[in-house]
C-alpha cells in the first residue's frame, strides 16, 4: 500500500523539475524518460501533433520525436546515442498510437502479439524484426492541453518488475500515468509558448533574411546540444550542470544570427556574394545581436549574447568581431597597428565554439541563392581542413563522433521545396 503514495510523491518532485527545463525538445525528451521511470518500462516513444496545413498531404498526423529502449542502449558504447527511424502515422484507428491519438484515450495492451482480432489497430512488428527486440506490454496515452489540444502521444513499453521480467501495465500504472501525463502536458504547453515566440523572432529575420528559417535555427540548435552532450560526457560535466547548459544552449543558439535584423536588405538580401566592402558591414550582425541582450537577467540572456557576439570567431584568432564591446562599440583590445584583435582558441566562449561548427556545417549542406548544397563528402572534408583554425578540433573531433545523431536532426527538420 505504500508504492501509491511513493510514486506519487516522486511524480510531484518531477513536476518541479520539468518546469525549470525550458526549451520543448528537450522537455519532450525528458518527458518520456520520467513518463518510462514512473511506470519501469523499458522503452518508449514520444510522438508531436502535425497540423493538417503542415504536412505536405494536408493530414493530421503525429510525428515521432523521441525514441528510447535501454536494452538497445546497453548495447551501444559509452556515451553514443541510439538512432531511432523518424517517421509519421495519420491520426486514425489503423496504429495503436493513431488511435490514441483519434480518440484521445489510453490503451493498456498486456502483450502487442495477441492484439484481439477485432480491435481496429493492429502492431506493426518491423522494428522488433529489425533489432531483435520483442515488444511484449505497452501503455499508450495521449497529451492533451488544459485547452483541449492533442499535444502529442507517449508509449511506453515492456514494464518491468523487481527481477527484470517483462510484465503488462498495471491499473495503478494507468493512474499514475494519466496524473504524469496531465501535469506534462502544463509544462509542454509553457514551453512551446516560449518555442512559438522565438521562432516568431525568426521569422522576423527571415522577413529580412530569406536564409535565415526556422528549420535552419532548429538545426543549429540540435546539432549544438548534440556536440555538446559529448563534450559534457568527455568531460565528466555533472548531470545538473550539464542538463541546465543543455537546455539554455538549445534556446540560445536559435537566436545566433538574430542581429541581421539591423543590416541593411540592399546587403542581406543580395542575390549574390558579398563585395568586401559589404562583407565589413555584415560582419556587424554579431555586435547588433549580442546588444539585444543588454539587460542579462537569466543564463539564457548570458548564453544568447555570447554566441551571438563570437560564434564568426576563429580558433586561430582570424575571425570577427573580435575584442569589442557590444553595448558601446569600443575597442578592448588591438595589436600594434591598431587592428582589432580577434579573440583566440578558449578566448572563445564555449557555446561560439559549437555553434561556429554546427552553422557551418548546416550552411555548407543547404541551398543559398549563390550556390548549391555541397554534398556530403566535401562538406565534412571542409570541416576536417577547418579543425585548429576555423574550429576547436576537440569540437570537430566530436562532431564526427555524433554524426549519426546530426544526421538524424537533419531529419527532424527537413527545408521545405521553398527554402
Amino acid at each position: 500500500m505504500e508504492k501509491p503514495e511513493a510514486d506519487f510523491k516522486f511524480i510531484m518532485r518531477l513536476d518541479s523539475e520539468l518546469n525549470q527545463i525550458q526549451d520543448f525538445d528537450l522537455l519532450l525528451e525528458r518527458i518520456l524518460f520520467e513518463a518510462r521511470q514512473v511506470v519501469h518500462a523499458d522503452a518508449g516513444s514520444i510522438y508531436v501533433t502535425v497540423p493538417a496545413e503542415a504536412d505536405e498531404e494536408g493530414t493530421e498526423k503525429i510525428s515521432i520525436k523521441y525514441s528510447q529502449n535501454d536494452t538497445l542502449q546497453k548495447r551501444l558504447p559509452p556515451g553514443q546515442k541510439m538512432i531511432y527511424t523518424i517517421f509519421s502515422l495519420p491520426i486514425n484507428e489503423k496504429s495503436i498510437s493513431g488511435y490514441c491519438a483519434l480518440k484521445r484515450t489510453l490503451l493498456n495492451i498486456p502483450d502487442m502479439y495477441n492484439i484481439p482480432p477485432e480491435s481496429p489497430y493492429k502492431f506493426y512488428v518491423h522494428f522488433d524484426q529489425i533489432t531483435g527486440y520483442k515488444t511484449v506490454s505497452s501503455l499508450t496515452f495521449p497529451l492533451i492541453s488544459v485547452d483541449d489540444r492533442l499535444i502529442g502521444v507517449i508509449q511506453v513499453l515492456n514494464s518491468k518488475d523487481a527481477e527484470g521480467n517483462v510484465i503488462p501495465f498495471s491499473p495503478n500504472d494507468e493512474i499514475m500515468i494519466t496524473h504524469f501525463a496531465n501535469n506534462a502536458a502544463i509544462v509542454l504547453q509553457r514551453a512551446y509558448t516560449t518555442r512559438a515566440m522565438i521562432l516568431r523572432m525568426i521569422r522576423m529575420s527571415e522577413l529580412r533574411d530569406p536564409k535565415e528559417t526556422g528549420t535552419h535555427v532548429n538545426r543549429v540548435a540540435g546539432y549544438a546540444v548534440e556536440i555538446y552532450d559529448r563534450w559534457a560526457y568527455h568531460h565528466n560535466v555533472p548531470h545538473e550542470e550539464r542538463e541546465k547548459f543543455r537546455d539554455n544552449l538549445k534556446i540560445s543558439s536559435m537566436l545566433h544570427d538574430v542581429g541581421k535584423v539591423a543590416i541593411s536588405d540592399t546587403i542581406l538580401k543580395k542575390p549574390a556574394r558579398f563585395t568586401p566592402e559589404e562583407f565589413k558591414v555584415m560582419q556587424n550582425h554579431t555586435i547588433y545581436g549580442a546588444s539585444l541582450f543588454s539587460e542579462t537577467s537569466s543564463p539564457v540572456d548570458l548564453l544568447a549574447r555570447d554566441i551571438a557576439l563570437t560564434h564568426h570567431e576563429n580558433w586561430d584568432g582570424t575571425g570577427y568581431p573580435g575584442w569589442i564591446n557590444p553595448y558601446n562599440g569600443k575597442v578592448l583590445k588591438t595589436d600594434g597597428e591598431g587592428k582589432t584583435l580577434g579573440k583566440i582558441g578558449e578566448e572563445i566562449p564555449l557555446g561560439g565554439r559549437i555553434v561556429a561548427v554546427a552553422d557551418v556545417y548546416d550552411a555548407l549542406c543547404s541551398k543559398r541563392v549563390y550556390k548549391e548544397p555541397w554534398s556530403e563528402e566535401d562538406v565534412l572534408n571542409e570541416l576536417r581542413s577547418l579543425s585548429g583554425k576555423k574550429f576547436d578540433p576537440e569540437l570537430v573531433d566530436i562532431f564526427f563522433e555524433v554524426l549519426p545523431s546530426i544526421k538524424q536532426t537533419q531529419e527532424h527538420y527537413p527545408d521545405t521545396p521553398e527554402t
